[in-house]
């Protein structure tokens, strides 16, 4: 039969005027159009623009933003790095902006790939924490693109929450004692112990706690000596158990400080009566090879990592089973992906994570810590400074929250933290922040320098 096709586009032409006024047919297209979208899925958002937010409360943080090409759709990822912060807004912002604009946001792992080896030579710190502001913007984006909080993205919860370790001091063994007692009336159940410290600035408010005299040959900087420190801790120990007993967890954080790695075995044998939760980085990173000492001469749970930025640091300690803690710093390996991964590894030889979490981490970066603690088998402690102040409320609204010894993660779409760039306006980085914010020289009573 022949159609007549002038006849034939008329009446496609009357059906469409008539589905204009017909209810039924409208909402019958609308439906198909719904159908439509979430068989296509969600348009793949494209990277618009890169920037960096600096903040300065107490200590310097970086920020991440990535803005998307769509209305509304943008990300946050942190990129502390405290001790040389200027550097991150120029590697950010000169460097892997332009590399990455124009890109599809939902490419979380190659980007993480191109921006790695973007500069030839990799691993550094400044180029990690970059990446990690990266990193960890693409994942809010892809959260607050579907309407779903991270951890959702990456397999659900494997618990409720984070159980945290806190921070206590004191100038006298009775300080240590009773600040250790407020801790524990916030629910905390482990706490990182401090006393002394090794040197006469510590002595300004309580001449040599546990009578111990340093001195110095250099008048430059302050003196530092670890065998007088080393006593003040085991004696620490020993007082805070007669006082309170064994049902509080005690760790402490040698920060590489002691005398030699011969030293570091010793203190890690004599500490194991006190019944320590964890032992932080009793050595420094190049003398790995004395973990095999310290495993073979004690059972002190021994934590290592603060000081790593490339996947050779852990791998060894891992394998070996040489450590019970991985503590890395999640921006200074790259981020979110990349401490997913670790935490992988860790979880087939047994060893728990615990991420470093001191107070120079924004609350973007609290929060991948402690999604990373609620998804992860091989969680073991979260390091964790308390709820935030007043100022970091202000310009971070969502900001993780502690109770009860636990650190919460968000059921927010994406980190679920809100950045008031306004607000954050007010912050800004002190230009006559000392020594631009390195730590200075830490030296031995014969004026030599040390690890720290």
């Amino acid at each position: 039969m022949q159609v007549n096709r002038r006849k034939f586009v008329s009446s496609l032409g009357a059906a469409g005027a008539c589905a204009l006024f017909d209810p039924s047919a409208q909402a019958s297209a609308s439906a198909r159009a719904r159908v439509d979208q979430a068989t296509r899925g969600v348009p793949t958002p494209k990277i618009k623009d890169i920037s960096v937010i600096e903040v300065q409360i107490g200590t310097r943080l970086s920020v991440v933003k990535i803005t998307t090409d769509q209305p509304g759709l943008y990300g946050y990822g942190c990129a502390t790095f405290t001790q040389r912060a200027d550097l991150i807004k120029p590697a950010v912002e000169l460097y892997l902006k332009p590399l990455l604009l124009g890109w599809n946001t939902d490419r979380i792992e190659d980007i993480w790939q191109t921006c790695w080896n973007s500069s030839y030579w990799r691993s550094g710190p400044v180029l990690n924490n970059a990446i990690s502001g990266v990193d960890e913007a693409l994942w809010d984006i892809k959260g607050r693109q579907v309407g779903l909080p991270v951890y959702q993205l990456v397999g659900g919860k494997v618990r409720e929450a984070a159980e945290v370790y806190r921070h206590a001091g004191g100038a006298t063994p009775e300080a240590l004692v009773d600040s250790i007692r407020k801790l524990a009336a916030t629910g905390a159940r482990n706490v990182h112990i401090a006393i002394g410290g090794g040197t006469p600035s510590n002595a300004a408010t309580s001449p040599d706690p546990f009578g111990y005299q340093i001195k110095s040959l250099d008048t430059t900087s302050p003196p530092y000596d670890p065998d007088a420190h080393t006593r003040q801790i085991l004696d620490a120990f020993a007082y805070v158990r007669k006082e309170l007993g064994g049902d509080i967890g005690l760790g402490f954080d040698a920060h590489e400080r002691l005398a030699s790695p011969r030293a570091a075995v010793q203190f890690c044998k004599d500490v194991e009566q006190y019944r320590p939760y964890m032992i932080e980085d009793p050595l420094a990173p190049e003398d790995e090879d004395y973990f095999r000492e310290i495993r073979a001469q004690c059972s002190t749970p021994i934590s290592m990592g603060e000081l790593f930025i490339h996947p050779r640091d852990w791998e060894f300690l891992l394998e070996n089973r040489l450590i019970d803690y991985i503590r890395c710093h999640v921006s200074e390996v790259g981020g979110f992906s990349a401490a997913r991964k670790i935490a992988v590894l860790a979880e087939m030889y047994q060893v728990r994570t615990c991420w470093h979490n001191p107070g120079d981490i924004s609350p973007v970066g609290i929060m991948a810590n402690l999604t990373l603690d609620v998804t992860s088998n091989a969680f073991g402690l979260q390091e964790f400074g308390g709820n935030p102040s007043e100022q970091i409320a202000e310009v971070f609204q969502g900001a993780p929250q502690y109770k009860d010894g636990y650190a919460w993660v968000s059921d927010l779409p994406g980190w679920g933290v809100e950045l008031d760039e306004k607000a954050a306006a007010k912050y800004p980085f002190e230009s006559a922040q000392p020594l631009n914010g390195s730590w200075g020289a830490v030296r031995l009573p014969d004026g030599s320098i040390i690890h720290q």
